[in-house]
């Protein structure tokens, strides 16, 4: 746990105290965030605010991982597994840094151009196949090594699965390894467009992207404690996956990034994601939904990001059909701006639904632990 808390902390402290030094970087680069020209007329006001700024706290999460590492080697009787850099780690940061970088290369091509188009959409769509696919394959083709003090191997856990999750694998539900790798990709794809459609007011996805995070945290740690793998845990009912302290580590580095964040993203904005941060933080996401085995799970946690791309897919559908539209103007936010809410009722409106979504997937998680000790 300590570890956990080390690299909470300095992620929030490295994000909060080099968000500002990013803001004038960028403003001095004339890295200005084009607004829609179609978009709500109030948003015309936030012209020029630098964006980008999702390299900041993925950055964080990175230097927070490696603090929390410098922690996990000063304390005594663990596995050797979770003290060295493992797989785990290095698909859950390459998610966030690659998809990451497909965002930049968006973000650039917007402020270069000096328009809203960026990167189009099927360059986009690509780099997100490409990036699932790369640590997909990493995922499922690379077993832990883990051994116990006779060379017993006591993990061969892969940080994907072949078999499709909800609150643990479900066995009558298994793929082909080929076919977990796209189930992978589809996952990478869904949740970082989610995230991705979500952002658009100031600290909308960023907050919603902590609540979700710290939920996986959480679920994360609770699986370690709890761990098949544990020698010290003689319960029957386990959890058979790898590497969970250091998924609960990355998870809460990454939250408290968002939170150092957020402080200067709230609105008004000082500063924005972009695609930067909002493709980053979906991959991560998908990365937590695929290494925690609760794949069926993420829509539940991750529901308003659900609920908002369901209405673009509602918009296109509708006025493809029948000409017309269901709402004044999509992704969801963006609706109810054009009904006269103001950004901040939004924002908080928005937040208390993904905290309930969050709130029902741990509900659901613990509730099927304690259904199965009695």
């Amino acid at each position: 746990m300590r570890a956990v808390i080390v690299a909470i902390g300095v992620a929030f402290l490295v994000s909060l105290f080099c968000t500002p030094i990013a803001i004038k970087v960028f403003t001095r680069l004339k890295a200005g965030q084009p607004i829609r020209s179609d978009g709500p007329a109030m948003h015309q006001g936030k012209k020029g605010t630098p964006t980008m700024g999702g390299v900041v706290f993925i950055l964080a999460t990175v230097i927070a991982y490696v603090a929390g590492h410098l922690a996990l080697t000063t304390l005594p009787d663990l596995q050797i597994a979770q003290v060295e850099p493992t797989i785990t780690a290095l698909v859950l940061l390459g998610l966030m840094v690659f998809s990451g970088a497909v965002g930049f290369l968006d973000d650039f091509l917007k402020v270069r151009k000096r328009n809203s188009a960026g990167l189009n959409k099927r360059g986009k769509l690509l780099g997100q196949i490409l990036v699932g696919a790369v640590f997909g394959v990493v995922a499922l083709y690379f077993p832990s090594t883990m051994t116990d003090a006779t060379g017993a191997k006591t993990n061969t856990e892969t940080v994907g699965s072949t078999t499709l999750s909800f609150i643990r694998d479900i066995d009558a539900l298994e793929v082909s390894k080929i076919g977990a790798v796209i189930i992978f990709i589809f996952v990478v794809m869904a949740a970082t467009n989610g995230v991705n459609l979500t952002d658009g007011l100031d600290g909308l996805a960023t907050g919603a992207s902590v609540m979700v995070l710290a939920a996986y945290a959480l679920i994360a740690f609770w699986q370690y404690r709890h761990w098949c793998a544990d020698p010290s845990y003689t319960q029957d009912y386990c959890y058979a996956v790898r590497d969970p302290l250091e998924i609960a580590l990355i998870a809460g580095a990454a939250a408290g990034a968002c939170v150092g964040f957020l402080w200067w993203n709230t609105s008004p904005a000082r500063i924005f994601m972009g695609d930067t941060g909002a493709l980053g933080l979906g991959g991560l996401i998908a990365g937590m939904a695929m290494s925690t085995r609760t794949i069926l799970l993420l829509p539940i946690i991750g529901g308003l990001f659900v609920i908002i791309t369901m209405s673009v897919v509602i918009q296109i559908i509708s006025f493809r059909t029948t000409g017309k539209r269901v709402f004044r103007m999509s992704p969801l936010q963006h609706h109810f701006e054009l009904a006269g809410w103001s950004e901040v009722n939004i924002v908080v409106r928005f937040w208390i639904i993904a905290g309930i979504g969050v709130a029902i997937a741990l509900g659901l998680f613990y509730s099927e632990f304690l259904a199965n000790m009695t």
